[in-house]
């Protein structure tokens, strides 16, 4: 899929990246979500799916706080407090963490929320919002959107179908 140049474009990439996504993680059986064999977000470390999905949620957490800030006029710090763009592995540990004590239920079910509210959020803003004024530093709403929710959906799923074929196991 192209990358979205405007908001139609926008909403069905997160709607179809996260809907492929799903399905993948809807395949796994419970017992193994919380088993550390997928390629971590820093080198040299391993993750479980229930991590990727924290890290997931995570990131869509990020950019409804970043929106809400801006539209109370507070100060952002972009990626997150205490965080540099170079510190992404660490931030990544941090969503890993923050989720530890939810089950893989607890986390399809945050994962959804999360998507439901950005995709509301999207819907809430004009295209010339979205797409035609920088947002941060260069990159537009839409785009900062998209490289924190459509972009990582799919990475995710490609990592799920990775370990899936690592395994040799047979998947629903």
């Amino acid at each position: 899929m192209a990358v979205p140049i405007n908001q139609d474009e926008l909403l069905e990439a997160i709607t179809a990246n996260y809907d492929k996504l799903k399905k993948e993680l809807l395949s796994i059986p419970v017992d193994l979500t919380a088993v550390k064999e997928l390629e971590g977000h820093s080198k040299g470390t391993l993750m479980s799916i229930n991590n990727l999905m924290a890290y997931l949620v995570g990131w869509g957490e990020l950019v409804l706080k970043w929106n809400y800030k801006k539209a109370n006029n507070e100060a952002v710090d972009f990626p997150e407090t205490g965080y540099k763009w170079n510190e992404l592995g660490k931030l990544a540990q941090k969503f890993y963490k923050d989720y530890e004590d939810n089950s893989f239920e607890e986390l399809l079910v945050k994962l959804d929320h999360t998507v439901v509210s950005i995709i509301t959020f999207i819907k809430s803003k004009s295209n010339h919002e979205l797409y035609e004024i920088p947002w941060y530093e260069k990159w537009t709403l839409g785009r900062m959107i998209q490289f924190n929710t459509a972009s990582p959906y799919t990475n995710a799923r490609g990592r799920i179908r990775k370990w899936k074929k690592e395994r040799n196991e047979k998947f629903q």
